[in-house]
């Protein structure tokens, strides 16, 4: 046994299959020796396999913790991209909610109106001044905004307005008016006089934001809390209570869906509405509700529920009108109901929160079935959560809508005057702040001389155009009024149809002027010193030499030489030859700088025909020069701004008078004392026979070319108002200056208020008796005398003698006049228009020799140009 353990010890462990051994207790050793079971070691090795459902289980079991793992870091990085999402999304609330949170249309206004004791106020004026304002008219005062008439007795209760220097607070008036003026002004609350008072002003337009959205913002202090109780109880009961977003709600809404098969129940609570209008669109999704309910619990996170809700009531979307968006309960407070949220009854607070549900499918004006349903339902709900009585809701569901008839204009409904105010802005500041800084503007603007302006224009052109039988449509006209002190501009009318937002007359229609332009050259020959009213000029035939071969021969209206006249005669009937005479004579250079002076910035050619009106000039730019005149010579630029205000009602610009005194006080009271004589005397004399004689005024005519143009430009002591009638297409009319634009003029000045023209006479003048035709100091003896202002050293000192021959309109025997008396046969003659080329007109200085003459004769021009276009009147 021993000797085979030897050899077992001595031989690989795997021969030992090759061993005969007996069938007891055979065994062997291993290498270490030790003994071990040959018949174990001889049994066949057998390799078992493991059921298939292990092998699977085992397989996915694998899987499945390889899924974990992935699981796993997806919601690492699901997390990670969650928690990005959130910190974007909360970058984005508060800073849009914390900075500008909209885009505010600029608010343009009228004048306020003053009241004091002593003022000119129309009884009717006043009643569609307050009408413009939105006042209810009722018997019995109950709250702001109304206001009850007893003929010639007013009783208001006003609303009060911020202004940039005070506030004019809301008070109870009595006014009365007697001669149509202010006879006395009393609070009737405390019973004492009011020195001096202002309504507020009247919106007269928007510059809206390029998207069309317009708002007019609340402050939760000072909305009705009956507005935020019944918002609250109709659209989210547990508002103070949930953070953003209301579980039970959402659950509640679910299980009502899926039991109708449809949407018949929403979950979203203000905050989340809030978020849908302000931060989302419209989009029906479930990646746009997710986005809604975690910005709905980011702005609760950061922001109070009183600054949500205040939020709410400026964004909601409560209706459309035209292109604009009408948003939160201020503005829609005035689209439906014409009136500041804080003078809405009961029933009319319930239909806006009514509307918030659904503004078109609950229109009142479109839909006023369904509105009144959705309104009732809303003062149920009301009743049901114990913010309105019983009874009172029961009463209330009886009374209408009590929406206006109609939704107030999209655009303004003085689109001219508007369009001069974004003109002005555009000089201080960018279009895009005029449109989204809701800006509050002050303007000058009359709303009640500016709807009588439109309506007198229309009515007149109308009666022009079948009196000179045009096609109805194709006569067109302008106006611009301003104010004689400070040059503010009241009204502007930019066509027949003025309340449409198109082509603008007023301020783009660049047209003749005719003799218009005559007090210019008037003036600035006075200004000269080198003539006065009584000078005598010959209004015969004229030449006016142009250059080496051309010559100008402008004529008179009528065609006919009109004799000698004096200077104050040949303004006075706006005769042609004359006013080249004095033109010429004083040089064009002289003219054209009287014209910059008076307040033209574009540039003017030196053309002889500048004289009778040959430039083009809109009825703004005439406007400022009878502005100019009218100021006693003054230069203050027209304007229609007075201030600007931010949103805050903080004070960013005022527009303060520029004065410069560009002519003599006496010559421009000699300038207007003939004016004055043309509105009674001269071209304009269909004014004294109109117009009462208290409404004294002075004005010019100019008619250009085939009648083409007409032109009024006139004043009173109060206003200044330059007419233009005429065709867009330039063709003739065939009137005048004074049997069209003058009779616009006229009707307008009866129809307003106004003071007489009364110039102060300064020092230094005197009036004097002078001979008509020759100006000289008249002789009791023989012609006839006429008075005329002088001033001191330019009076006449020689007396008219019998014997001196002034010719008058002849044209067959050939004599010309001297200066003053008819000289011998012998003696040469020299006349004006030999004086004036020599004197005033550098192309007769210039080619006057007659060598030069001789060599090249003169022709006549006969330019089909700027001639042609030569003013007549």
């Amino acid at each position: 046994m021993s000797d085979k353990k030897q050899v077992l010890n001595s031989k690989d462990l795997n021969d030992v299959t090759d061993i005969i051994t007996s069938d007891e207790n055979t065994s062997k050793v291993n290498s270490d020796g030790k003994s071990v079971d040959v018949e174990l070691l001889n049994t066949p090795v057998k390799r078992t396999r493991k059921p298939m459902h292990q092998i699977v289980g085992s397989f996915l079991s694998g899987i499945w913790r390889v899924i974990r793992i992935f699981i796993l870091i997806g919601i690492v990085i699901g997390s990670l991209f969650a928690a990005a999402y959130v910190l974007q999304q909360d970058e984005l609330v508060r800073k849009q909610f914390e900075g500008k949170r909209w885009a505010l249309p600029a608010r343009v206004f009228a004048r306020p109106l003053e009241l004091y004791v002593g003022k000119s106020l129309v009884p009717n004026d006043l009643h569609q001044e307050l009408q413009l304002l939105n006042y209810t008219f009722v018997t019995h005062l109950v709250g702001t905004g109304q206001f009850k008439r007893n003929k010639n007795t007013f009783y208001i209760q006003t609303r009060g307005f911020q202004f940039a220097e005070d506030q004019e607070i809301s008070r109870r008036i009595r006014i009365d008016i007697r001669n149509n003026k202010i006879s006395r002004l009393i609070n009737t609350e405390s019973n004492e006089q009011i020195t001096l008072m202002r309504l507020e002003p009247v919106l007269i337009g928007n510059f809206y934001p390029r998207h069309n959205e317009d708002r007019v913002l609340v402050k939760l202090d000072d909305v009705t809390p009956l507005l935020t109780r019944g918002l609250i109880a109709v659209e989210d009961k547990k508002y103070y209570e949930h953070f953003g977003i209301n579980i039970k709600s959402i659950v509640r809404a679910i299980l009502a869906n899926v039991k109708a098969g449809k949407k018949v129940q929403g979950a979203s609570t203000l905050t989340q509405q809030l978020v849908k209008n302000f931060f989302l669109s419209n989009e029906k999704s479930y990646k746009r509700k997710a986005s809604e309910a975690v910005m709905a619990i980011l702005l609760e996170l950061h922001y109070s529920k009183n600054e949500i809700l205040e939020a709410y009531l400026n964004e909601i979307y409560l209706g459309q009108n035209g292109k604009r968006s009408i948003h939160g309960f201020g503005l829609a407070s005035q689209f439906y109901f014409n009136k500041p949220m804080s003078e809405l009854t009961i029933e009319q607070v319930a239909l806006l929160i009514g509307l918030a549900n659904g503004p078109s499918a609950f229109n009142p004006r479109s839909r006023p079935k369904a509105a009144m349903e959705r309104r009732n339902l809303v003062l149920d709900v009301m009743a049901q959560e114990g913010v309105l009585d019983a009874k009172l809701v029961a009463r209330l569901k009886t009374k209408p809508l009590g929406v206006t008839k109609k939704s107030p204009p999209s655009v303004s409904p003085f689109p001219a005057y508007l369009e001069l105010v974004r003109r002005q802005l555009q000089r201080d500041y960018q279009e895009e702040d005029l449109r989204s800084e809701g800006l509050l503007i002050f303007t000058s603007m009359d709303p009640v001389i500016q709807i009588k302006a439109e309506k007198v224009l229309k009515k007149r052109v109308r009666k022009l155009e079948r009196a000179k039988r045009i096609r109805k449509g194709k006569l067109n006209a302008a106006m611009v009024i301003s104010n004689v002190q400070g040059a503010e501009i009241i009204a502007v009318v930019g066509g027949r149809d003025a309340r449409f937002a198109g082509y603008n007359r007023a301020i783009n229609a660049s047209r003749q002027i005719g003799s218009l332009i005559k007090p210019a050259v008037y003036l600035a020959a006075l200004e000269s010193k080198k003539f006065s009213l009584g000078t005598p000029i010959d209004g015969g035939p004229v030449t006016v030499r142009l250059s080496k071969t051309k010559i100008w021969k402008p004529k008179n209206y009528s065609g006919r030489d009109l004799g000698m006249v004096t200077f104050q005669k040949a303004l006075l009937y706006s005769m042609n030859t004359p006013t080249v005479r004095i033109g010429i004579t004083i040089g064009l250079d002289r003219v054209i700088d009287e014209l910059h002076k008076l307040g033209i910035h574009r540039e003017v050619a030196p053309n002889p025909s500048l004289l009778l009106g040959a430039i083009q000039m809109t009825p703004m730019e005439v406007q400022q020069i009878y502005q100019t005149i009218a100021a006693g010579g003054t230069y203050t630029p027209l304007t229609a701004i007075r201030s600007v205000m931010d949103s805050y009602g903080k004070a960013l610009r005022r527009y303060p008078l520029q004065v410069k005194q560009i002519a003599s006080e006496k010559n421009i009271y000699l300038l207007t004392y003939v004016m004055n004589k043309i509105t009674k005397e001269g071209t304009a004399k269909y004014l004294a026979k109109v117009l009462p004689a208290w409404k004294n005024a002075a004005g010019k005519t100019g008619t250009t070319n085939r009648n083409i143009d007409s032109w009024f430009a006139g004043f009173t002591g109060q206003h200044v108002v330059s007419v233009w009638v005429g065709r867009d297409d330039n063709k003739p009319t065939g009137l005048t200056g004074g049997s069209g634009a003058l009779k616009v003029w006229a009707d307008f000045i009866r129809a307003i208020q106004t003071k007489p023209f009364k110039p102060k006479r300064p020092t230094g003048l005197r009036f004097y008796k002078v001979n008509k035709k020759s100006g000289l100091l008249h002789n009791p003896a023989c012609g006839t005398a006429v008075i005329l202002p002088f001033a001191v050293g330019s009076e006449p000192t020689k007396v008219h003698r019998c014997s001196d021959f002034y010719y008058e309109a002849n044209t067959l025997d050939g004599l010309r006049p001297s200066w003053e008396a008819k000289k011998p046969v012998n003696t040469k003659k020299v006349d004006q228009t030999s004086r004036m080329n020599l004197e005033g007109n550098p192309g007769a200085r210039i080619w006057n020799d007659k060598k030069q003459i001789k060599r090249q004769p003169a022709q006549q021009h006969d330019s089909s140009s700027w001639i042609d276009k030569l003013m007549k009147r």
